[in-house]
């Protein structure tokens, strides 16, 4: 159950930067290139590491994929924590409470799909 769960979320956090990809630009730092591609990129990312944790024979290994999806990503959210005017619709406090919600997904990552193997 626990692995379903972070799979889906996961494969529909990955969907949501084709729903969304312009909500995924905005946060990009402007000092990073390519600002589409790498939101499309990490989308197929973040959906096929989701798709490889809801099975037990790929979990390990798309767990390792996710957490270094998210390393990768980190700048974005320490982008926005250092540029809070850029987000007036989002909360201060919110753009900094990012930064430790990073690192509590790799963790749940980790004890779902990477340890529990």
């Amino acid at each position: 159950m626990k692995r379903r769960v972070l799979g889906l979320t996961f494969l529909a956090a990955g969907i949501n930067h084709f729903a969304m990809p312009k909500a995924y630009e905005a946060i990009m730092p402007g000092y990073i290139p390519a600002h589409r591609e790498l939101v499309l990129a990490s989308g197929v990312a973040e959906a096929i590491g989701g798709a490889g944790i809801l099975s037990e024979r790929t979990s390990k290994l798309a767990g390792w994929w996710l957490i270094l999806t998210l390393v990768a990503v980190f700048p974005a959210n320490v982008h926005m924590a250092l540029n809070p005017e850029r987000y007036n619709k989002v909360p201060e406090a919110a753009l900094w409470a990012r930064l430790p919600g990073q690192a509590l997904f790799i963790l749940w990552v980790w004890r779902v799909a990477v340890r529990s193997q």
